[in-house]
C-alpha cells in the first residue's frame, strides 16, 4: 500500500485511508480487535502522510473525512491550512491511533511493516520537533505568507511551549520503551576487538533484515536492489565486474563531521593525533585498531584515531573494510589511482560512475555478508525494510529540545544525549568538553545546540536526516550552497592523492540552494490552479 500508493501521490493515499477507516467497521466477518487495531495503523499511516506532505510544503490542505461527490467542484477547492493547525491534526491522529496499537515487540515479524504503538508516538514527537524549530515556529520569512483571504498561514511569533511538547512526547517514547514497549538500543554485539564490537553495534543499529531489529520502532519495505552497486568499491576478485566502483560517496564534510576518539569535533580536541595537521602522513601503532587502520604504515592523521562510528560508516584509504566472516573477507583500502579501490581510469570521465572524494560509503552494509551477497543485494540475508524511526531519534529530539526549551543546559539534557553517545564508544559529552580547545561551549544554550546537531549529523548519517534537518534548522542556505572537497583520486601515489600535504581539493562547485524559496517545495501550477489554492513563496 505504502510503497504503490504513497511514492506517487499522497492524497490519494489519503483518501484510501479516510475510506478504510470510514467502512472498516461494516465488514462483517472480521472480529472487533482486528478492525480496532487496523483502523488505528491505517489512522497513523494517513498521519504519516500529512508529514511528509508538511515538512515538503509546509501548510497543506487538511481532506474532510467524507466527502460527498456530489459536490460542485468549486466546493471542493479547499484553503490552505495554518502550519499549526497541520501539525496538530497529525498529533491528534497520532494520539488517536497509539492506544489501540500493540507495542513494537509484540507485533509479529510479517507485520513489523504496519504502525505499532511506539511508531505513533514517535511520529508525533517528530512532527512535534519540526512544529518547534525555526522554519515553523515564528519564521519571519514566512511573515507575509497568507491564504488568498489573507489568513495568515504561519504565526509571527515563536513559541518556547513547542519544545516542551516536543520533548515531552519523545521522553514518553523512551518511557514506553524501557517500561513496556521492549525496544532498546542495539548494542552488546562482541567482535574481534573492543573496538570492532562497537563497530557492529552502530553497523547493526539501522539492519532490518527479516524486519528483527530491537531499535527501529517502524520499518517499510522497498526496494534496495542493485543500490550497494554504486556504493562498493570495485574489486578485482574475478567475481565483482558488476560493480561500478562507487559514484555514491561520502564528501569531505562529512569524513570530518565525526568526532575523534574522544568524543571531539576534530577541531577541538588538542589531545587527537592530528590536531597539528589532520592532512598529514604518520604511522598508527596501536593494537586497538587492528584490522580497522592500516598499522605501521603511512596513513593521513585525518584516518587515525576517530570515533567508531566513523569506521562504521565510512571505508577510507588505508582503513579496512570486512565483508565476509571468513578471514580473508577483510579488504585493506587502497585508493590511489590505479590501486584496487583507486580509479581504473587516470583522469575524470563526467560519463563513467567514478568515485569524485575517495571515500566509500559502509553503513547500510554488512560485515556478515561477503562481496557476492552484497553484489546479490544482500538478499541472503532476508528481506531488509528500510527503518523510518529509530529509538536513537528519540533521545536525540529529548536532547535538542530541551535544551532549546532551558535558559541553559542541564543534567537532563547531558542524560538523553549520553545514551547515544555512550553506544557510540565515546565518553559522555560533559567528560569529553572538558579536554576541549572551548570547554565551555558544552555550558552554553548556543554551544549545545551546535554539540546536539553534530550528533544528528554523525549518528543518522546516509540515513536521510540531514536534508530536513538543515531546512528546519534554517541552515540549508548555509550548508547547500557549500563546495565539495575530496582528495585528488587521480593522483596514484599518496603524495599527490594527499594534494602533496595541501588539504582537501575542490570536487564539485554547482551546488545552489535559494533561501528562503527553496526551503519548501513548490507546488504545481496546475494544482495551484485546479485547487484553487496559494503557491509556495518565492516561486
Amino acid at each position: 500500500f505504502y510503497e504503490s500508493t504513497a511514492r506517487d501521490d499522497y492524497y490519494t493515499a489519503i483518501v484510501m485511508c479516510n475510506h478504510f477507516i470510514n467502512r472498516i467497521d461494516n465488514v462483517y466477518n472480521l472480529a472487533d480487535n482486528d478492525k480496532r487495531e487496523w483502523k488505528a495503523e491505517v489512522k497513523a499511516l494517513k498521519a504519516y502522510f500529512y508529514f511528509e506532505l508538511v515538512r515538503r510544503y509546509g501548510p497543506v490542505i487538511i481532506v474532510p473525512e467524507v466527502v460527498d461527490p456530489n459536490l460542485d467542484v468549486e466546493e471542493l477547492k479547499l484553503p490552505r491550512s495554518h502550519v499549526d493547525s497541520c501539525f496538530n491534526y497529525i498529533v491528534r491522529l497520532c494520539d488517536e491511533a497509539a492506544p489501540d496499537l500493540p507495542s513494537v515487540s509484540s507485533k509479529q515479524s510479517d507485520r513489523r511493516a504496519y504502525f505499532n504503538k511506539e511508531a505513533a508516538m514517535a511520529l508525533k514527537a517528530r512532527a512535534l520537533l519540526y512544529q518547534a524549530s525555526d522554519l515553523f515556529n515564528g519564521n519571519p520569512d514566512y511573515a507575509n505568507f497568507v491564504n488568498k483571504d489573507g489568513e495568515p498561514l504561519f504565526s509571527s511569533q515563536a513559541d518556547p511551549e513547542k519544545w516542551k511538547r516536543a520533548a515531552d512526547a519523545a521522553i514518553a517514547v523512551i518511557d514506553y520503551s524501557n517500561s513496556e514497549g521492549g525496544a532498546t538500543l542495539v548494542q552488546g554485539n562482541v567482535a574481534n576487538t573492543p573496538l570492532q564490537s562497537t563497530m557492529l553495534d552502530i553497523e547493526e543499529s539501522v539492519q532490518t533484515f527479516n524486519f528483527l531489529n530491537d531499535e527501529v520502532l517502524w520499518m517499510v519495505k522497498t526496494s534496495q536492489q542493485g543500490i550497494l552497486t554504486y556504493t562498493l568499491p570495485k574489486y578485482d576478485d574475478g567475481s565483482m565486474h558488476a560493480l561500478m566502483g562507487a559514484c555514491f560517496v561520502p564528501t569531505m564534510k562529512m569524513v570530518e563531521m565525526f568526532y575523534t576518539e574522544n568524543g571531539l569535533p576534530i577541531d577541538q580536541d588538542l589531545r587527537w593525533v592530528g590536531s597539528g595537521n589532520p592532512y598529514a602522513l604518520s604511522e598508527e601503532t596501536d593494537p586497538k585498531y587492528t584490522d580497522v587502520v592500516a598499522l605501521n604504515e603511512p596513513i593521513v592523521n585525518l584516518h587515525r584515531r576517530r570515533e567508531p562510528r566513523f569506521y562504521a560508516s565510512i571505508a577510507a584509504d588505508r582503513c579496512y573494510w570486512r565483508l565476509g566472516t571468513a578471514e580473508d573477507n577483510i579488504y585493506k583500502g587502497e585508493a590511489y589511482q590505479g590501486e584496487e579501490w583507486g580509479l581504473e581510469e587516470e583522469r575524470l570521465n563526467a560519463l563513467l560512475p567514478q568515485n569524485i572524494t575517495g571515500y566509500w560509503m559502509k553503513k547500510w552494509c554488512s560485515s556478515r555478508a561477503n562481496l557476492a551477497a552484497h553484489q546479490a543485494g544482500l538478499q541472503s540475508l532476508g528481506e531488509s525494510p528500510f527503518p523510518i524511526f529509530r529509538l536513537a531519534e528519540m533521545y536525540l529530539i529529548a536532547a535538542e529540545a530541551l535544551n532549546e526549551y532551558k535558559a541553559a543546559p542541564d543534567e537532563e539534557v547531558y542524560r538523553y544525549l549520553n545514551v547515544v553517545r555512550r553506544r557510540a564508544g565515546i565518553p559522555d559529552v560533559e567528560e569529553a568538553w572538558r579536554n576541549a580547545k572551548d570547554p565551555t561551549k558544552v555550558q552554553t544554550q548556543s554551544g549545545m545546540r551546535d554539540i546536539i546537531r553534530q550528533e544528528w549529523n554523525i549518528e543518522f548519517a546516509f540515513e536521510g536526516y540531514r536534508f530536513w534537518n538543515v531546512r528546519r534548522w534554517k541552515t540549508a542556505n548555509i550548508d547547500f550552497n557549500e563546495r565539495i572537497y575530496g582528495w585528488n583520486v587521480v593522483g596514484n601515489n599518496a603524495n599527490s592523492f594527499y594534494n602533496n600535504g595541501g588539504g582537501p581539493v575542490v570536487v564539485y562547485s554547482g551546488n545552489k540552494f535559494v533561501a528562503p524559496r527553496e526551503y519548501l517545495y513548490p507546488i504545481r501550477s496546475e494544482e495551484v490552479q485546479r485547487a484553487g489554492c496559494v503557491q509556495n513563496p518565492g516561486w
